[in-house]
């Protein structure tokens, strides 16, 4: 659990203007002709960007969580599952890459203190870390029974992903194998999917094999993704993963450009074995 320092309010400052001459201040409008509304509206937005439930929001990774959420919404249409089904899929997906967020961010509080990283609320001490693992504790409490509601081998599936996410976390993240828990995480959706019904009733059956490699090869691809924007600093920390070797052979600008010509290509290949032989095997 962060310290007192570290959970107590940032003061906000107010900086004077510099002095005028007196021929530039009979020209300044005074004080009380400036309107007072952007001051109020500012205040406001500070105390929305300080607001508790908006700092969790933000410790989650809402972006690679909607992102996810919409991927794997989209692949149960393709698959055939109903709008319940897809919609109980896309609150599961949420509420779990909520809690690999919130993992990551605990994990990372020390790295991201020392790098002064932004978007950071529980390193730069605005979000308290015990209130963080309460959050991920009732969302894991949560996410159990969203899974199996889809039925208890799509369940299983979708659990084992978000555990071997959160060991991600911790374990091989520095090394030359850190791409291979991200692509057993990633090679659980298909089975996610393909056995996903309603009421815990498992429907369907076994991915295909194509499936799940292509689905195994993206999770290396995001994973290159999502390590761009921490290149320098892990660097200067002395890790040695894949993405990071990429990088400075590369160059982030070429990597990156690699990367998302790599992820089209995949999610091409995905949407061909889809159009060819489905789903399932």
């Amino acid at each position: 659990m962060a310290n007192a320092s570290q959970s107590a309010p940032k003061t906000i400052f107010t900086v004077s203007p510099p002095a005028q001459d007196q021929d530039q201040q009979e020209t300044q409008p005074s004080a009380s002709a400036v309107p007072d509304a952007p001051a109020g509206r500012q205040s406001v937005m500070d105390r929305i960007g300080n607001w508790a439930p908006f700092l969790l929001v933000r410790s989650a990774h809402p972006r690679q969580a909607v992102l996810t959420a919409i991927g794997l919404s989209v692949a149960a249409v393709l698959a055939g599952l109903t709008t319940r089904e897809v919609t109980l899929i896309a609150v599961t997906v949420l509420v779990g890459q909520a809690v690999l967020g919130w993992h990551n961010d605990l994990v990372d509080q020390a790295v991201d203190r020392r790098h002064e990283r932004e978007g950071k609320p529980i390193s730069d001490g605005r979000l308290e870390a015990g209130g963080v693992w309460f959050a991920l504790c009732c969302g894991v409490l949560l996410v159990i029974p969203l899974s199996v509601t889809s039925g208890t081998v799509a369940g299983l599936f979708y659990l084992g992903s978000l555990v071997i996410g959160m060991l991600a976390n911790v374990l091989l993240r520095k090394g030359l194998f850190s791409w291979v828990l991200w692509a057993a995480a990633f090679a659980c959706y298909p089975g996610y999917i393909s056995y996903a019904g309603w009421a815990g009733e498992s429907a369907g059956g076994p991915p295909h094999w194509a499936m799940v490699a292509l689905a195994a090869a993206l999770g290396v691809g995001v994973h290159f993704l999502t390590a761009l924007w921490g290149l320098v600093a892990d660097n200067q920390d002395g890790w040695t993963y894949l993405p990071l070797k990429a990088g400075l052979k590369l160059g982030a600008g070429k990597l990156l450009l690699v990367t998302l010509v790599y992820i089209a290509l995949v999610v091409g290949g995905m949407l061909y074995v889809a159009s060819a032989v489905g789903l399932r095997a």
